[in-house]
């Protein structure tokens, strides 16, 4: 190829798809928008993953490290952490990546526009012939590199999904930014632990970050230093019977068991679930609390602080010059939105799946990892490392090995249905995928 491959982002699955070209004797350039490797898992450091280490480590990545001799494996039975994974495999991964014949890993180096050189979106002559043009800002200035494609990994991280409910900030959610936090608060740490203890706290959402809030709020309010700390659970659904996982029948082990925790928390008698509840605005009380009041005119009223995990969703300002073929509801690939969506595979499994479903009709554009779930929640490491196998090899030539099935996938045991809130309630109340009763009339909660 006259020009390297450009691989957006340095976390997990851009790193695997650098470790495959340079399997293949690519030249391949990674730009990462962060001072490091695995930047945005650095900021959520403190989690512990639900997938072992065998699950966290891509197979040619493992092969380069182990063939560079330096690299102790970690024990592949155990659980890592953001911050054990990235100390002890993406950031060795990184340094031998960049140091590899044809590879450049830069970082503060943060992707503003992807194009075809010399060619806005209208110009059709020459598009799958000419390399791409990738603008990228550093502490320089602004830089143009040539690519012969692009593998978009820039994940998800940079967008949290706001508060309110229309998919728009909640009227005050800017205004009350100060007391609200977007993503899981590491409540081990003394600074972070103060804010919430005491305190009456309302957590916005339902998936396994949301979980792993509740639980660690539920711990505090057992410390003597965070006695008195309560919190009410804002959900969209008319029920919390589906909210914890598959627990024992999850095959990602850490995942059930978080969610057997989750379930626990809740009714410790710390956490008071509110269903039906879609956030509309944040208003300032007389005595410096806040009510959040719903779409609906139901109000959670005396809380002192917001935690909101409520997802992520895939930033595509910077492709706004070349063509994308995406679900208008997910922001995924066209192709592999249904086998994705959370309202068709509520439970089960995802397909494998690679460079045929990622591709995009900008000829040489992929877009992996998180980002090409777009707003669908649940993917996992390996998934990520099994599409960035079958497009580096794709862009190789290799369509036998880019076709190829190399993956096999744990069973989730989980029911989502992320469409779905607005359903009634199952004719089982006891645990239907959206089972539980249906308010009827306005209503205030008040913490105390």
């Amino acid at each position: 190829m006259q020009h390297p491959v450009v691989i957006i982002g340095a976390g997990p699955v851009g790193l695997a798809a650098a470790a495959y070209a340079a399997e293949r004797h690519l030249d391949f350039v990674v730009l990462e928008a962060g001072a490091d490797a695995g930047a945005a898992v650095g900021e959520w450091a403190h989690v512990r993953l639900f997938s072992a280490w065998r699950e966290l480590v891509d197979p040619a990545a493992r092969r380069l490290l182990e063939a560079a001799g330096s690299w102790t494996a970690p024990d592949e039975d155990t659980y890592p952490t953001g911050k054990e994974w990235r100390e002890q495999y993406l950031r060795p991964l990184a340094e031998l990546l960049g140091g590899s014949p044809g590879g450049v890993v830069r970082y503060d180096a943060r992707v503003v526009g992807v194009g075809r050189a010399g060619r806005d979106l209208l110009v059709d002559s020459g598009r799958e012939s000419d390399p791409f043009a990738v603008h990228v800002r550093t502490s320089h200035g602004h830089e143009r590199q040539l690519a012969s494609a692009v593998i978009d990994a820039s994940g998800t991280w940079s967008r949290p999904n706001p508060l309110g409910a229309d998919g728009y900030p909640a009227v005050g959610e800017r205004e009350h930014a100060a007391r609200i936090a977007y993503g899981i608060p590491d409540l081990a740490d003394p600074a972070v632990a103060a804010r919430y203890a005491g305190k009456q706290v309302a957590v916005v959402g339902k998936g396994a970050s949301a979980q792993g809030v509740l639980v660690g709020l539920a711990a505090l309010a057992r410390d003597p230093a965070g006695a008195g700390t309560r919190v009410a659970w804002l959900l969209r659904r008319p029920g919390i019977g589906d909210a914890f996982g598959g627990g024992d029948n999850d095959q990602l082990e850490q995942r059930g068991r978080l969610g057997q925790d989750a379930e626990a928390a809740a009714a410790s008698g710390v956490v008071t679930p509110v269903t039906r509840f879609r956030t509309g605005a944040v208003t300032t009380q007389d005595d410096g609390r806040l009510t959040i009041t719903s779409v609906d005119g139901d109000l959670v009223g005396d809380v002192d602080e917001i935690i909101v995990v409520t997802g992520y969703r895939p930033d595509f300002d910077f492709l706004s010059e070349v063509r994308l073929d995406l679900d208008p509801a997910l922001g995924a690939p066209r192709v592999l939105a249904d086998q994705i969506h959370p309202d068709h595979h509520s439970c089960g499994d995802v397909a494998p799946h690679g460079h045929r479903e990622l591709a995009q009709p900008e000829v040489g554009l992929f877009l992996v990892g998180m980002k090409s779930y777009g707003r669908a929640p649940s993917f996992l490491a390996m998934t990520g490392y099994e599409q960035v196998r079958s497009v580096v090899a794709a862009l190789d030539g290799d369509l036998e090995a880019a076709d190829r099935v190399e993956l096999v996938l744990p069973e989730t045991g989980v029911c989502n249905g992320a469409g779905r809130f607005d359903e009634p309630a199952a004719a089982d109340a006891s645990g239907g995928c959206c089972g539980g009763p249906t308010p009827s009339e306005p209503s205030l909660v008040v913490l105390g």
